[in-house]
């Protein structure tokens, strides 16, 4: 299969509406398609090498979920299309990972944008495009890459065990939405720790000189999942008030639940970007606050060398008449007046608290 690969930035421009260019940065994966095929009684597995191979499932009578890995592959993309007749902009949808969350409607189907989020090896945001496809017995999801949140709704189609395989292809759609969406319960958790790490860094007597940098780099992730989660809920509150003949009473309910899910994602969300707000200005209050102690250490110091930088002014002119000046013990006595001021200002700055 071809590879019709474009940086974000362009896109799409100069194109035609419709046109499937994929845009995210995993054009090396391997086209993998995998096929669960399923009723109350028996279900099938495959994987498939070529995408016309998933074409007979269309008409069957028993719910299909059909996994494509690798929108990249645009070529294959169209041809699901076709074969399936989907509408040309949902195929570009399908490769323009810059789309947001989105729930479309269509006359037989419906179409679904999420987005799947997880922290790769090194502890980096990853977002990865998914988008679903629900049909009358089928539900067709297509993933940049391989690998996912689904392998609890694979051995439930497996072992029979849940709902999934007594009901329809909305119950399946509702299943694969409501894995992704417990995944990101995972993702705030993380989130949750970092922030922790960065409060226990923040309140060290010597924070780390880059905790700035980190403060800038949580709030920037914070950003960007608000912004791949935030959509959906409108996607789910949708779909759960659609009269969709696909979108049956039963499932209704669980969508209300999913919802639900959406709405505390999005809390917490809310809640840990505030306390990222607020460790960068409590990190300003710090060094703020420190400056200060250095400014009134300066200060004392200042004040109390000051009177004695006047006596030694006064004393070190080069006047012929200062009558102290053929005092026998003048000099011990400026010296002894010089310490008396001293101790007299620590006296006097210990005593209103100033030291």
């Amino acid at each position: 299969m071809a590879n019709n690969t474009v940086s974000p930035a362009n896109k799409q421009s100069g194109l035609v509406p419709g046109t499937v260019v994929y845009t995210g940065n995993k054009s090396s994966g391997d086209l993998f398609i995998e096929v669960f095929d399923y009723d109350k009684d028996s279900f099938e597995e495959k994987e498939l090498n070529k995408i016309e191979e998933a074409f007979s499932y269309a008409d069957t009578e028993p719910v299909t979920w059909i996994n494509v890995n690798g929108i990249n592959h645009t070529e294959a993309i169209e041809k699901i299309g076709d074969h399936y007749e989907l509408h040309p902009l949902i195929l570009e949808d399908i490769a323009n990972t810059q789309q947001r969350p989105k729930i479309d409607e269509y006359e037989g189907y419906l179409f679904v944008v999420l987005k799947m989020l997880y922290f790769n090896k090194e502890g980096e945001l990853e977002i990865e495009h998914i988008s679903f496809v629900l049909g009358p017995n089928y539900v067709i999801s297509f993933q940049e890459a391989d690998g996912d949140v689904f392998d609890a709704i694979r051995n439930r189609i497996r072992t029979g065990k849940g709902r999934v395989r007594t009901m329809g292809s909305d119950y399946l759609l509702y299943a694969l939405m409501d894995a992704v969406v417990d995944n990101y319960f995972n993702l705030i958790e993380a989130m949750g720790e970092k922030i922790e790490e960065l409060e226990d860094d923040l309140f060290e007597e010597k924070p780390n000189d880059d905790i700035t940098y980190d403060i800038q780099s949580q709030k920037r992730e914070i950003l960007k999942i608000r912004r791949a989660v935030f959509p959906l809920r409108e996607v789910v509150n949708r779909i759960e008030k659609s009269d969709h003949p696909l979108i049956t009473d039963k499932t209704q309910f669980y969508l209300r639940d999913l919802y639900d899910h959406i709405i505390q994602v999005s809390e917490s969300i809310d809640i840990y970007r505030e306390m990222i707000w607020g460790l960068m200005d409590m990190y300003m209050t710090t060094i703020s606050n420190k400056m200060n102690e250095v400014m009134k250490v300066l200060t004392i110091i200042a004040s109390i060398f000051i009177p004695l930088t006047f006596l030694a002014g006064i004393y070190g002119m080069n006047f012929e008449y200062i009558p102290e000046l053929k005092y026998k013990h003048g000099y011990f006595v400026l010296w002894g007046l010089m310490i008396v001021i001293f101790f007299g200002l620590l006296y006097y700055f210990k005593r209103k608290k100033w030291l």
